[in-house]
C-alpha cells in the first residue's frame, strides 16, 4: 500500500553516518576505563567492588528525613537558581568554621553535583582551542569536561618517588603557553592521594597571577586528610579575596551522598550573575528537597564526617600493610583522599590486570591508565569501606599475589 502524498517515508541512516553528524567535541570524548571494569565485574557473585570513588555506607537517616520532610511539605517547585538562601548560608557557616574565611553566602552557588560545578567553572575559564593545565594522574572527568568545552587539557605529570607523588613546579611553569587560560588542581588528589603543601599552593597561585590564569581548585577530599590537622592545606590559606580561583565542591564524599548529585561552586560574588545564568541554561537549579537534605548534612553531620574519616584511616592501614607485606607491590600510603594507587611488579598492562583481578581474585579495582599521563602501571583501590570487607580484600589480593608469577608481562587473557 502506498503512503499518502503528505507522509514522507522514514529515512534510515547507517550508524557511521549518524556518528559522522555528531559534533567532534561530543564524539571524541574518551570511554571510561573505570566503567569498563565495573561493567565487566558488577554482576559477579561475591565481588568486592573497590573501583568507584564511594564508600559502602548509605546516606545517614537524618539527611534523608530532612529531604523527605521537604517533599511532604510540597517543596517540589522551581527554586532559586543560585541555591536556597538557607543552604547558601549553611555552606558559608561551614566554610568559615573550617577554613577561617569570611562568612559570605554570596560566594556560594548550589550545583547539581561537583561535576556540574566543574563544567560551570570551565565554561567561565576556557573556550575552544584554549589550554588548561592539569597535573596528572587525575580523575578522568576533569580533562573530559575540558574536551567537552572544546578546550585542550594539557597533562602535567606528577613526579613519583619514595615519598609518593608530588607536584612538579618546573614542569607546570614550562607547560604555560600563550593559549593557556587556567590550571586545574585536585588536592587531596584522586587517584594519587597527593596533598599539595602550602608552598605548592603558593607556587601555583604565583604562577597563575603572573600569567593571568584562572585556578579551578578541586578540594572535595579536603576532610580526608591523614595529618594532624582537621583538613588538608587549601588555596583558602594563601589567596586574596579577589584572586581568580573557582572552588568546586560536593556533598558526595563527606556525607555519603554520591547518588544525590548535589554540590557547590565557590567564586567571587562579582561572578554571581554569570554563574546564575549558566545554572539556568543547563539544569535550572537543584531540587529544593535535595537542598534541605544538604542543609541537614552541614548542620548535623560533623560526627558522621569524623566517623568516615577514621574509618578510611583504618582502611588505608589494613590494605597498605597487607600489600606492602608481600614485597611485590610498589605503594606509598597516601596522605589524603581514600585511594591506594600502587604498582604490581611484572604487570604493566593494567587494563588487562583489572579484568584479570575480577576473574581470579573477585576484587574490582580501577586501572591507572584511566587517570591519564603518569597512571601507566598503577592500579587504584578505594579503601572507604568497612574494616571487615577490607580485611577480606587484603586476604584475596595477598593470596593472588602469592600465586601470581613473578614476571607476568603477558598474563593470560581474562575471560569475557
Amino acid at each position: 500500500m502506498s503512503l499518502p502524498r503528505d507522509v514522507a517515508p522514514a529515512r534510515s541512516f547507517p550508524d557511521d553516518r549518524l556518528l559522522g553528524m555528531v559534533r567532534p567535541t561530543a564524539r571524541g570524548l574518551p570511554e571510561s576505563g573505570i566503567v569498563e571494569v565495573m561493567n565487566y565485574g558488577r554482576d559477579r557473585p561475591g565481588m568486592i567492588p573497590l573501583w568507584a570513588g564511594e564508600g559502602d555506607v548509605p546516606t545517614p537517616a537524618f539527611i534523608c528525613e530532612a529531604a523527605a520532610r521537604a517533599l511532604h511539605a510540597g517543596e517540589t517547585f522551581y527554586t532559586w537558581q543560585r541555591g536556597l538562601p538557607d543552604l547558601r548560608a549553611a555552606i558559608a557557616r561551614y566554610m568559615s568554621g573550617l577554613y577561617g574565611v569570611k562568612e559570605d553566602p554570596e560566594r556560594y552557588f548550589v550545583t547539581g553535583s561537583g561535576m556540574q560545578a566543574i563544567h560551570i567553572a570551565f565554561a567561565m575559564a576556557v573556550g575552544p582551542g584554549e589550554e588548561i593545565l592539569i597535573p596528572s594522574p587525575v580523575w578522568p572527568n576533569a580533562p573530559a569536561a575540558a574536551l567537552k568545552a572544546g578546550a585542550v587539557p594539557v597533562p602535567v605529570p606528577f613526579t613519583y618517588g619514595p615519598k609518593g607523588f608530588a607536584l612538579d613546579h618546573e614542569r607546570l611553569a614550562a607547560a604555560v603557553t600563550p593559549r593557556t587560560r587556567a590550571i586545574f588542581l585536585n588536592s587531596p588528589g584522586n587517584p594519587t592521594g597527593v596533598v599539595a603543601s602550602h608552598d605548592d599552593l603558593k607556587a601555583v597561585l604565583d604562577l597563575a597571577r603572573r600569567h593571568g590564569l584562572w585556578i579551578v581548585a578541586d578540594e572535595i577530599y579536603g576532610r580526608f586528610y591523614y595529618g594532624e590537622e582537621r583538613r588538608a592545606p587549601s588555596f583558602h590559606d594563601v589567596m586574596e579575596e579577589d584572586d581568580a580561583i573557582l572552588f568546586v565542591q560536593t556533598f558526595s564524599k563527606n556525607w555519603a551522598m554520591t547518588g544525590w548529585r548535589i554540590g557547590w561552586l565557590e567564586a567571587p560574588p562579582a561572578l554571581g550573575q554569570v554563574i546564575e545564568n549558566l545554572v539556568q541554561y543547563s539544569t535550572s537549579g537543584v531540587a529544593a528537597f535535595m537542598q534541605r537534605g544538604a542543609i541537614a548534612a552541614l548542620e548535623e553531620g560533623e560526627d558522621f564526617v569524623a566517623e568516615q574519616i577514621e574509618r578510611a584511616r583504618l582502611g588505608r592501614k589494613i590494605v597498605s600493610d597487607a600489600l606492602l607485606g608481600t614485597g611485590k607491590v610498589d605503594l606509598v600510603p597516601p596522605p589524603g583522599a581514600f585511594y591506594l594507587f600502587f604498582r604490581i611488579a611484572g604487570y604493566p598492562d593494567v587494563r588487562r590486570l583489572g579484568l584479570q583481578l575480577v576473574d581470579e581474585a573477585n576484587v574490582g579495582i580501577a586501572p591507572g591508565t584511566s587517570f591519564g599521563a603518569g597512571g601507566e602501571g598503577f592500579m587504584r583501590l578505594c579503601f572507604a569501606r568497612s574494616a571487615s570487607q577490607l580485611e577480606e580484600v587484603a586476604r584475596r589480593l595477598v593470596a593472588w599475589l602469592e600465586r601470581a608469577p613473578a614476571d607476568a608481562a603477558s598474563p593470560a587473557a581474562p575471560r569475557r
